[in-house]
């Protein structure tokens, strides 16, 4: 039987780019039917096209892949990953980025220890610098908040009747229901923005808890 070239690409969210790593791989001529791309968090990692692939790929197939971080998010998942494919289904692999990490190549003992060694390595670095980011981003959300940046969707404007609406509530002519629909919000919302606008103008919000609101 035949062995088959296959290519894996993987980009962090739909919006990525994969260009270059389709480039890489159409260098080493893999079939444009043998490419496999997964656009998708690898927080989620679910990987349909990465699971359609591994089922097709047979002993003596080469799988392509332009860096060492397309296997896995993690150290570990890294290693499973390889060990997966070189060992069970008897796969060879080639990391366009780094040449040492070709299982065509040294077959022999010295060989396969090198690549092993290169293997731990770079997914420690790859781990390592996923961690890195996840941290920069964490502390990077923190400054901005303490500068008064505002994550998320800007907060929807208040309808023009919402001052009317919210002293015929308080005064009791319309129960919360009425009040939310008519102004095209849950009820919740109604509420908080009620709740806040109160506390603003300064008109007491004591035992709201305890006020009898009509459903």
């Amino acid at each position: 039987m035949s062995s088959n070239i296959y290519g894996y690409i993987r980009v962090s969210s739909t919006d990525q780019n994969e260009d270059r790593q389709m480039i890489a791989l159409a260098q080493k001529g893999v079939p444009r039917k043998n490419l496999y791309i997964d656009k998708q968090s690898g927080k989620d990692f679910e990987r349909p096209r990465y699971k359609k692939m591994t089922k097709r790929l047979k002993n003596g197939d080469l799988l392509y892949v332009l860096s060492i971080d397309r296997l896995g998010r993690n150290y570990e998942e890294i290693q499973e990953q390889w060990r997966i494919l070189t060992k069970e289904k008897g796969v060879d692999i080639c990391v366009i980025d780094m040449p040492l990490l070709d299982t065509r190549n040294g077959k022999d003992l010295m060989g396969t220890f090198i690549a092993d060694l290169v293997l731990q390595i770079l997914s420690f670095v790859a781990q390592n610098e996923r961690e890195s980011i996840r941290r920069r981003q964490a502390e990077g959300i923190a400054a901005a908040k303490l500068r008064g940046v505002r994550f998320g969707r800007p907060p929807r404007p208040l309808p023009e009747n919402f001052n009317e609406i919210h002293k015929a509530w308080r005064e009791k002519k319309l129960t919360l229901k009425q009040a939310a629909l008519t102004c095209e919000m849950p009820m919740g919302t109604f509420y908080a923005k009620a709740v806040k606008i109160e506390k603003e103008l300064g008109a007491g919000f004591a035992n709201t808890q305890n006020e009898q609101i009509g459903l």
